[in-house]
């Protein structure tokens, strides 16, 4: 298949040595589980769970408030502590809404809902039902509701199902071993998510560095899908550069790569809708990697959702020293986690404990105009000239030179000699836009509210005006 350029991109020290041999394991069933009420882009789940209540594994403890969000589930049988708040697995360190669950041993499941009978025929709209009824979201880190991306096939003319494996963030191995182990649940399920986008195509696409998992697939594909390989590249895992090293099509600025035909998901989502519509099992689970050198012994492990992180650290032997980083995720675009009592959610593909050998940190300096930052910036951005208005607090001209459209790659961060956080800006800058704009909506809506409030008034007024003369006559009769 032919593949097409993609625009910048670097090629940093991908370090996954340390665990691409290791295959998955499971961790052992923790004391306390903490499940995150808001574990997905869009509005928290709302509880249905109170202290003292005995719950199952698979059984729904937490709802989902309309189509922007999903379901939280029981991750093993027990009883439930408390509905409090914890830290979240976020840089700011902020307390987050949490169903704390005390295990009883015994894992025993709820009764699940019935497998869906031949689902590569079943009603499409049956498919998106039970991917959203299980709490699946996009396991590469973006944590999407799923089924929300299952019906944009309603909306747009799609072409193509790219299954992404490319995992092209340094350390990151557990898609690898993935498709290396349960190859034949990827390619399950996204032939199911093909059928509910209504595409006609599937392709997985995997990174050059990863010659094993790109056999196994293939062979388990067996004609069925497309299994390419596309260079190493970072920031190739990126769904809007994937889709156009396949396709040859750009993005459109600030639109979805829907607007190419085209719809993208990760390796484990289609294990986990494999899972969901095959077995009635929901999201409860999921692999991730621990590396780093300030990790004794690096691994790819199988652990339950609300898991703490220093259990999976303990598990993997402890540390070698103190981390100087801690990553929710890979370190170009991954999170800083604010501690290790903190809980595993389902979009964390990895727990990072760097060492100081391996963080480039240093003195920011002068910008000394290179260019270097504009070179390699997939999206063509002027990373330099973003950072000076931003600086300068002058955020519209920032964004009218295409600042919602970085992807907040760290590729401009990663190339600077003057170790300039460019990415730290953009992002600062980005949430400081959206954050107007939610201002501006509010006063808008208050706006729209106060206007026809003062019609309904005027309206009740000229109505008792016109009925008083009536009311008078009436009388006088």
């Amino acid at each position: 298949m032919k593949l097409f350029p993609v625009r910048g991109g670097i090629h940093p020290d991908y370090r996954k040595g340390e665990t691409s041999e290791k295959p998955i394991v499971s961790l052992p069933m923790p004391a306390t589980l903490y499940v995150p009420l808001q574990q997905h882009i869009g509005v928290s789940a709302e509880p249905l769970v109170a202290a003292g209540d005995r719950v199952l594994k698979g059984q729904r403890i937490a709802g989902n408030q309309g189509s922007l969000s999903i379901p939280q589930h029981a991750p093993t049988s027990g009883t439930i502590r408390s509905v409090g708040e914890i830290t979240a697995p976020h840089p700011s360190g902020l307390p987050q809404s949490t169903i704390i669950l005390e295990p009883d041993g015994k894992d025993e499941w709820a009764e699940l809902p019935p497998p869906i009978d031949d689902p590569l025929s079943a009603d499409p709209n049956l498919i998106r039902k039970r991917v959203a009824e299980s709490g699946i979201v996009g396991m590469g880190g973006a944590a999407f509701p799923s089924a929300v991306k299952l019906n944009l096939g309603l909306q747009y003319k799609l072409r193509i199902l790219l299954v992404n494996g490319a995992e092209c963030e340094p350390y990151l191995t557990c898609d690898d071993r993935v498709m290396r182990e349960r190859a034949d649940e990827i390619v399950d399920g996204a032939r199911i998510m093909a059928h509910a986008l209504g595409v006609p195509r599937i392709i997985v696409a995997i990174e050059e560095n990863k010659p094993q998992a790109i056999e196994i697939m293939t062979k388990a594909a067996n004609g069925l899908l497309e299994v390419v390989p596309v260079p190493v590249q970072y920031p190739m895992g990126s769904e809007r550069h994937l889709a156009q090293a396949i396709t040859g099509r750009e993005t459109p600025a600030r639109g979805l790569t829907a607007d190419i035909g085209v719809v993208v998901h990760n390796v484990s989502t289609a294990c986990a809708v494999h899972q969901a519509v095959r077995h009635g099992r929901p999201l409860i689970a999921r692999v991730l990697t621990v590396s780093g050198r300030a990790v004794r012994e690096p691994k790819n492990i199988e652990t339950l959702i609300g898991t703490e992180v220093t259990e999976l650290i303990e598990f993997c032997g402890g540390l070698k020293e103190p981390p100087i980083c801690l990553v929710n995720g890979g370190p170009m675009m991954g999170q800083p986690l604010p501690g290790l009592k903190v809980p595993v959610v389902k979009g964390m593909s990895g727990i990072l404990a760097l060492a100081a050998s391996e963080v480039n940190q240093g003195p920011e300096r002068p910008c000394i105009r290179c260019g270097s930052c504009v070179t390699i910036c997939p999206l063509g951005l002027v990373p330099v000239e973003l950072a000076a208005f931003i600086r300068k607090e002058q955020l519209d001209h920032a964004a009218a030179l295409g600042l919602r459209d970085c992807v907040s790659c760290g590729s401009c961060s990663w190339v600077c000699p003057s170790r300039i956080p460019l990415v730290h800006y953009f992002n600062y800058a980005k949430g400081a836009l959206n954050a107007k704009d939610r201002d501006r909506n509010k006063v808008e809506r208050v706006k729209t509210m106060a206007e026809a409030h003062a019609l309904r008034v005027a309206k009740a007024a000229l109505a008792k005006q016109q009925r008083t003369p009536k009311a008078t006559a009436a009388r006088a009769e």
